[in-house]
């Protein structure tokens, strides 16, 4: 059984059809691309899966269980966690205090615990301590983990993002564009970072516009065109795909 299915979602915007009919199943253990042209509607299926709008009609289903219309705490509880393509978290928070924000299960968010300090409170917040400083050292943070979020690069804000999302021990992380408006160097780096997350066992569903990227990460991808699936198979089979490249309004070099 795949470890994400959606099946016939729709959402509409005042009438408009953002998602017409998305069909797309998502196998674990592995990175699968979602590529289209701008307007496809990837980010507003994105935001079906995750909670943060509700589909007007269809199912998903995630792990076996149907998380249809599931508010988006609920749903990550349950092991799915998005990235925004605009980083996310607190500012004004350091990076240590952002990881620890998102661990689960702190005894600490309770009134009674967090007065008495108890035993079972502060055992927890030791093991997110060691987790928040394993994450930050895969994902090369430790130098600033006690900088404030605000003061870090464009690049070191997407590296957050993925170590908040990895915090909340996910099964399925949604990556919306986690290499935007990073330089090439970094980029490539984040893709390695990935590569690595997705050997551990987490599986990744992605939305990247750069084709390099999806074809050098990418186990399986995805085409969206008018809020429907157009097409998926390996990034050769897509991108010489006449549809595809039709969808990109002509033969893009990708696709040479």
């Amino acid at each position: 059984m795949p470890l994400l299915q959606v099946r016939a979602v729709t959402r509409s915007f005042y009438g408009v059809h953002a998602l017409n009919g998305v069909d797309i199943a998502i196998e674990s253990g592995r990175l699968t691309g979602l590529i289209g042209p701008n307007g496809a509607g990837k980010t507003t299926l994105f935001n079906c899966i995750s909670g943060v709008i509700p589909p007007t009609a269809g199912r998903i289903a995630f792990d076996g269980e149907d998380i249809t219309g599931w508010r988006p705490d609920r749903i990550s509880h349950r092991g799915l966690v998005r990235t925004f393509q605009i980083a996310r978290g607190c500012p004004r928070l350091t990076v240590r205090e952002n990881l620890l924000l998102y661990g689960p299960e702190q005894p600490g968010e309770g009134v009674v615990a967090a007065l008495l300090r108890t035993p079972a409170m502060r055992m927890r917040e030791q093991e997110l301590q060691v987790r928040a400083e394993e994450i930050a050292q895969r994902l090369e943070l430790t130098g600033v983990l006690d900088n404030k979020a605000a003061a870090l690069s464009g690049g070191q804000k997407k590296l957050l993002e993925i170590g908040r999302a990895l915090m909340a021990q996910p099964k399925l992380i949604l990556l919306d564009e986690p290499t935007a408006g990073v330089n090439p160097t970094l980029a490539r780096h984040i893709g390695d970072r990935l590569r690595e997350i997705v050997a551990d066992g987490i599986s990744l569903f992605l939305i990247e516009h750069q084709m390099d990227m999806i074809a050098r990460l990418c186990d399986h991808v995805i085409v969206m065109a008018e809020g429907k699936r157009l097409t998926e198979g390996s990034f050769a089979e897509v991108s010489a795909d006449e549809e595809v490249q039709e969808a990109y309004m002509g033969r893009p070099r990708w696709a040479s």
